[in-house]
């Protein structure tokens, strides 16, 4: 209603707590977002949620350090 458009956003967990029917309409939601232009960042260590994204960096630890890879 203020005219504030927005172009990005990032989400920070809360997957895990969600029976799988909500994380699959949450998902579907995302999905339709990133599909205008939008960029959608989620941080998460849910595994069927990680299945359903297209695009991901994925940021691993290890004793040498964290190392980022990116899946297309």
């Amino acid at each position: 209603a203020g005219g504030v458009q927005l172009d990005s956003m990032f989400i920070d967990e809360g997957f895990g707590s969600l029976d799988s029917e909500s994380r699959d309409k949450a998902i579907a939601i995302l999905n339709r977002l990133s599909g205008q232009h939008k960029l959608i960042g989620i941080i998460s260590h849910v595994e069927e949620l990680r299945r359903s994204i297209d695009k991901k960096l994925i940021i691993k630890k290890d004793i040498k350090g964290s190392h980022i890879s990116q899946e297309l």
